[in-house]
């Protein structure tokens, strides 16, 4: 996993929470990069699960609410970091259904050795997205977080309804997102 995913993790739990916490969330987590993190590096997931894993223990919080409220920060830090993949995007809708055949070939030509999930839309009608996703890690909350953030940029109303898909044994996270615009 691209090591972006863990600074902007870390820089979220030092804002939302402290810097202590951020201290105490790597030492409780036991990974072996002791939280040492460069942007562009690549790190295996289950570091993040394990941050992700003691942050929820030192702060009495659901783990997959904070993979999500994640979601939803990396979201805004994307926006600020890659402007680029937002300009002339109108909605939500055209931005996830943008994702595969747009932000992904530019994300493989800046990371080649990136491992992304894959999202196929499909839409029943002219108020209705089902977004599938799928990855080798476990990261369905961290996708619903991405796509409120989306909502919450773009200021629209849209629900999501998501279905979980995967067999919860092989580590694969799979799940089916309904958006539907409520306005």
């Amino acid at each position: 996993m691209k090591g972006i995913v863990f600074t902007e993790f870390l820089e979220m739990v030092e804002e939302v929470f402290s810097p202590e916490i951020a201290d105490q969330v790597i030492t409780e987590s036991g990974i072996s990069s002791d939280g040492v993190y460069t942007a562009v590096g690549t790190y295996p997931h289950e570091e993040i699960v394990a941050m992700v894993g003691a942050l929820s223990r030192i702060t009495d919080t659901d783990a997959e609410a904070l993979v999500k409220a994640f979601g939803r920060h990396l979201f805004g830090r994307f926006v600020s970091l890659y402007p680029g993949f937002f300009e002339g995007v109108g909605g939500t809708f055209q931005f996830l259904g943008s994702i595969e055949d747009h932000v992904h070939i530019e994300v493989r030509k800046l990371y080649p050795d990136a491992e992304l999930p894959t999202f196929v839309c499909t839409y029943p009608d002219a108020r209705t997205m089902v977004m599938r996703y799928e990855s080798s890690r476990p990261f369905a909350a961290l996708a619903e977080g991405l796509i409120e953030g989306a909502i919450a940029h773009w200021n629209e109303s849209i629900s999501v309804r998501r279905e979980d898909r995967g067999d919860g044994q092989t580590g694969m996270g799979r799940a089916e997102f309904t958006l539907a615009r409520t306005a």
